[in-house]
């Protein structure tokens, strides 16, 4: 397995785990169990962006992993 293959699988579980925090904080009732599903899904989002963006550079710098 690639190191591309590895960090693109990385983000596919944080998605997953994204649209689950998504999923909690909508139906919770207590404000604070809401507030600490959106301050994880903030910081989720967050590293979702850094690891596209890291899997962009990979792309650039080892063009035979791009997919078309």
């Amino acid at each position: 397995m690639t190191v591309e293959s590895k960090v693109k699988q990385t983000l596919a579980n944080l998605k997953g785990v994204e649209s689950t925090l998504r999923i909690y904080s909508l139906q919770s009732k207590n404000k604070e169990e809401v507030n600490a599903y959106k301050e994880a899904l903030n910081t989720t989002e967050s590293v979702i962006k850094d690891i596209e963006d890291r899997i962009k550079t990979l792309e650039f710098e080892e063009p035979q992993y791009k997919e078309d």
